[in-house]
């Protein structure tokens, strides 16, 4: 298989969590003030969406039709311990109406697919949660 460059995202920031953040085509311009967890929300976002992907091509794998209203809610939390930082996830997905064996193996499915889940995997606590 070759490998092929499908997009990179490309942000600029200034001061920190104190300041700012910009992305190169304009869409995403944020001021950030102390304390402000807008790091955890941005990671957060772009970590569900991926992942509701990542779910739905696990189920078109499967041949498997996705209810309408599947959700992926991400919770990240930034904890500190003795002065080190570290983040812990909680994904809680929703997929109505699916049965729950074949919902728990689309989620489970969809960590093998999603790049957010593959960059963290056995680097912070991940729970995912069948909601």
């Amino acid at each position: 298989m070759t490998e092929k460059l499908l997009f990179t995202g490309k942000t600029y920031n200034t001061g920190g969590r104190s300041g700012g953040t910009r992305s190169s085509d304009g869409q995403l311009d944020i001021r950030l003030s102390a304390p402000h967890p807008a790091a955890e929300r941005l990671f957060g976002a772009a970590w569900s969406a991926c992942y509701i992907g990542a779910v739905q091509v696990a189920a078109s794998e499967r041949n498997i039709t996705l209810p309408a209203g599947a959700e992926v809610d991400a919770e990240i939390d930034l904890n500190v311990d003795d002065g080190n930082y570290f983040l812990r996830a909680r994904l809680n997905v929703s997929l109505p109406g699916l049965d729950r064996d074949i919902a728990q193996q689309l989620i489970h499915a969809a960590h093998a697919i999603c790049p957010y889940s593959k960059a963290t995997n056995g680097n912070i606590d991940v729970a995912t949660n069948l909601v």
